[in-house]
């Protein structure tokens, strides 16, 4: 028997939905396939057009394409046309919140009631210097 956990938490609404509109299965299907991957390495170090990228494999462009459709509808990557060309960006905050949900899912029970403390409260008590 299986069972589907949905993660919820700041960053992952209910159902796991981020709040940018990526499903969590999104995020997580486009991070699984290695050639995503170096797209997105690459486009770490800088925005590039979709025939600067394809210049990097030995894919087909309309291959190309479909993963950077992939990383686009997971919210990972963005595009903005300038002249004839589009050029994709990195999408940084999907992956912060990615990471984030990771270390609240290895918080202890404690360390999470704190969290939900100080967000409820606000800013919390505030230490003297």
């Amino acid at each position: 028997m299986g069972s589907t956990v949905q993660i919820t938490s700041n960053y992952w609404q209910a159902g796991g939905m981020h709040e940018k509109g990526a499903s969590v299965n999104d995020v997580f299907k486009a991070l699984s396939d290695p050639t995503r991957r170096k797209i997105l390495e690459l486009l770490s170090k800088k925005d590039m057009n979709a025939g600067e990228i394809a210049d990097y494999f030995n894919i087909s462009k309309p291959s190309i394409s479909h993963h950077l459709a992939i990383l686009k509808n997971a919210d990972l990557i963005s595009d903005e046309r300038k002249g004839q060309n589009i050029v994709y960006t990195l999408n940084t905050t999907v992956f912060q919140d990615v990471v984030r949900w990771f270390f609240d899912i290895t918080k202890s029970e404690e360390e999470k009631e704190e969290q939900d403390k100080m967000l409820k409260g606000g800013q919390g008590e505030k230490q003297d210097e």
